[in-house]
């Protein structure tokens, strides 16, 4: 499906966000099923943990931010002259996967020496067998890179559909591998995760280019085009921002903050990021075409007023979902992972975290829609290097915050490193784009007063009735809790955005 400039970025973001939204409920049910069979253990912490190293080569080829380093370039081309689009398109892939390939086999090789730095609270046999895990997933990180090209291509056509698939099979295929491979532990995630990647991430974006875009393969090495690609690259793939760092500083520090917090962690982050998935991750990438689109064109009023609504539209749902998610965090954690061997202790536990983390909901909304306006406008490299600054301060506030309170100490270090990156982002956007203040701070008020007004009744309301369930079994006190305290959240607030907050919803539904 082609979407036309006059279907607007909602629409864009609709389908997304319902991709995300399923892939999101299939990472939960991936979850669940692991902790299930798992719950918070060395194995689970030992699965979370091998992600490091693959996910650092990602960012270290900025494969998360292909899509953004592409669309300019491949649009200006495309629009001079389709052979020079597709000639500069293979050459980068080619340059760019013959460095993945070569990383991924020295990381394959030495990952003996290197990985007792990344898990350093771990024993020796947990070591061995993170060893094993990260030698099968890290040919993953070949195919999420070389897929990405393609992906942004499909963007650029504003084919939105196809990549938004990616993610569903990737978690089918881990999913597939788990329930396969579940006498031999987690490692069946592994092949999981390896074969998802390659089927979902680069197979299926490929056909699709292949089949709808004529394409024109070319065995061209060198382009002009490149000296640009790597200049705009360059400060993601040397810049380690905090937006990228942060999962991983749950993993290291989790590492030595006892056995299951890593899973805990992970646990309440994949929690939050349904809401920062279907709503910021879906925003981000539906505006991001178009607002490239309008920088090229030089229409810089509506540019801002295109950053101005996508802005404001996103912070109204996030601080809406942050607050019911707030007010059901134990029915919530309870349901989607308190089973099996993922212990009544574990929910408590995870709930506190996952309070934590809710803080953050606005902020990566904040961010990745901001972060987006900088990369349409060429400027890859402030957002990266005021993250950078973020992850240099964040680094000894996750050492102490993990000495000090364990777990939660990573993160509320996690909420403070976002805090600190959105400021920073914020205020050299206003220093360099005068052209048209944000006109979201009247409905951010309005928002958040709502959300706190909401979330204080609703919990109130969980008190007061939480002793009458307590000889339910444990799945329908959090059922019937959930529900009863998610209606009074959503009575409450929807009666005082009506009060107060009726144009922020009317623009909220406005599809164009």
């Amino acid at each position: 499906m082609i979407l036309r400039s006059r279907q607007g970025i909602t629409l864009a973001a609709i389908i997304i966000s319902s991709s995300i939204l399923i892939s999101r409920f299939m990472g939960l049910v991936r979850d669940k099923i692991i902790s299930y069979w798992f719950g918070a253990s060395i194995e689970s912490d030992i699965y979370f943990t091998a992600f490091v190293i693959p996910d650092f080569i990602n960012y270290l080829l900025a494969g998360g931010y292909f899509s953004i380093t592409l669309i300019p370039i491949l649009q200006e081309l495309f629009l001079k002259d389709e052979k020079e689009a597709w000639d500069f398109f293979f050459c980068a892939l080619f340059w760019t996967t013959l460095i993945a390939v070569l990383i991924t086999l020295i990381m394959e090789i030495t990952a003996p020496m290197v990985i007792p730095g990344i898990a350093p609270g771990f024993d020796e046999a947990a070591i061995r067998r993170l060893t094993l895990f990260v030698r099968i997933i890290l040919p993953a990180q070949i195919f999420f890179i070389s897929g990405a090209f393609f992906n942004g291509l499909l963007y650029l056509k504003k084919h939105f559909i196809i990549p938004s698939l990616a993610p569903l099979l990737y978690n089918l295929f881990i999913i597939s591998g788990g329930i396969m491979l579940r006498r031999h532990g987690m490692i069946g995630f592994c092949w999981g995760v390896l074969l998802g990647a390659f089927v979902g991430s680069f197979l299926l974006p490929l056909i699709t280019v292949i089949i709808n875009e004529e394409m024109k393969f070319s065995l061209r090495l060198n382009h002009p085009s490149m000296k640009r690609f790597i200049r705009t690259a360059l400060p993601l793939m040397l810049g380690q921002s905090i937006v990228v760092l942060d999962e991983q500083f749950f993993r290291i520090f989790g590492s030595m903050a006892g056995e299951g917090a890593v899973s805990r962690l992970n646990y309440a982050r994949r929690l939050v990021f349904v809401p920062v998935g279907v709503v910021a991750q879906a925003a981000a990438v539906a505006s991001y075409p178009f607002l490239a689109e309008l920088f090229a064109k030089k229409d810089y009023s509506r540019f801002a007023e295109t950053l101005d609504r996508a802005i404001q539209k996103s912070l109204f749902l996030a601080l809406a979902l942050t607050g019911i998610l707030f007010a059901v965090a134990e029915p919530a954690v309870g349901i989607v992972f308190g089973q099996g061997r993922f212990l009544i202790d574990d929910v408590l536990q995870t709930k506190t975290l996952f309070r934590i983390l809710l803080v953050t909901v606005p902020l990566w909304t904040y961010q990745q829609i901001l972060g987006r306006a900088f990369y349409a406008t060429g400027d890859t490299l402030t957002p990266v290097a005021v993250g950078t600054v973020a992850t240099f301060i964040s680094i000894p506030v996750f050492h102490y915050g993990r000495i000090l309170m364990g777990e939660r100490g990573i993160a509320l270090a996690s909420v403070m490193g976002l805090i600190i990156y959105c400021v920073g982002l914020g205020s050299l956007w206003r220093k360099r784009f005068p052209i048209r203040s944000f006109e979201v701070i009247t409905c951010l008020f309005r928002s958040t007063l709502t959300c706190i007004i909401a979330t204080v009744a609703s919990l109130v309301l969980f008190q007061a009735v939480k002793s009458y369930f307590e000889s339910f079994c444990p799945v329908i006190r959090w059922l019937c809790l959930g529900m009863l305290t998610s209606t009074a959240y959503i009575t409450v607030w929807g009666t005082v955005t009506m009060l107060i907050g009726r144009s922020d919803l009317r623009e909220f539904m406005r599809i164009k």
